[in-house]
């Protein structure tokens, strides 16, 4: 009798029917080299612990909402020639979660702020590290609906304790009543605590501006920037034009419409 639908039966019983992915494979592998079957069971058992680790990392990398799968290797450090790449080389380790202190990435809008804290997301999540990657706006507004849902102190526990959290776009609105008080008590939850990286375009010095209490804002600035790395992009924009944009205030013509209709090129 062949011993495959009875083997397959055993396998979902012990929650391990991954294994038949690579089983055929791998038996196959073991005649042709005429392993032994210690070293036939070695490579099944491996082949499993790498398929349950990509599963975890593929269901963390999906709760920490990042926008892209940007990663430090996808970073052109080229571009910008100005980038201190050895520091940023160095908060790729992730040493900074474990030194409980925030990263700032600041700079003016393209050069890279989203890509690189994601970047960076993404190397503590390979790490083994929780990750939430949100918008200032996101955050404020979901705390905001939460009120009105009871689920406030729900939503406040998970920014708190996550292992990393990502503010993207730090005082590209200002802040309004409570939403300064919110983002005070996430950031003195956290403070000391668990590590945070923010990215603006505001310099450090302007960010006081975004609170409409200039105490509270003091207060909340200065338990961010306790230890903390500060990474500048300057520079150019990775989001500049191909090409000349002399017509670019031109309405198109019909024909450049009706091109730009099916999907085509203005010529």
């Amino acid at each position: 009798m062949h011993p495959m639908p009875e083997l397959i039966a055993m396998l979902k019983e012990l929650r391990l029917s991954g294994v038949l992915d690579s089983l055929q494979q791998r038996n196959r592998q073991a005649i042709d080299q005429k392993l032994a079957y210690t070293d036939f069971l070695a490579m099944i058992v491996q082949d499993e612990i790498a398929r349950r680790a990509q599963k975890k990392l593929n269901l963390a990398l999906r709760r920490a909402n990042f926008r892209n799968q940007k990663t430090i290797e996808d970073f052109d450090f080229t571009f910008n020639p100005s980038i201190n790449r050895a520091l940023i080389i160095d908060l790729a380790t992730c040493h900074f979660i474990e030194e409980k202190v925030s990263v700032f990435i600041v700079g003016p809008c393209g050069t890279g702020k989203s890509h690189l804290a994601q970047a960076l997301g993404h190397c503590a999540v390979r790490k083994g590290y929780d990750v939430a990657f949100t918008t200032q706006s996101t955050l404020l507004s979901k705390l905001n609906a939460a009120r009105a849902t009871n689920s406030y102190e729900r939503q406040f526990n998970q920014l708190t304790k996550v292992g990393l959290l990502i503010v993207d776009d730090f005082g590209l609105k200002p802040l309004r009543p409570p939403q300064d008080e919110d983002l005070h008590d996430i950031v003195s939850e956290r403070y000391e605590r668990r590590s945070t990286i923010i990215t603006s375009n505001l310099d450090l010095s302007e960010w006081g501006e975004a609170f409409p209490n200039k105490l509270l804002g003091a207060a909340t600035i200065d338990r961010l920037r306790h230890g903390a790395y500060k990474v500048i992009l300057d520079g150019k924009s990775f989001r500049s034009p191909r090409g000349p944009l002399e017509n670019a205030n031109k309405l198109p013509s019909k024909q450049s419409k009706s091109t730009l209709a099916k999907g085509g090129e203005i010529s």
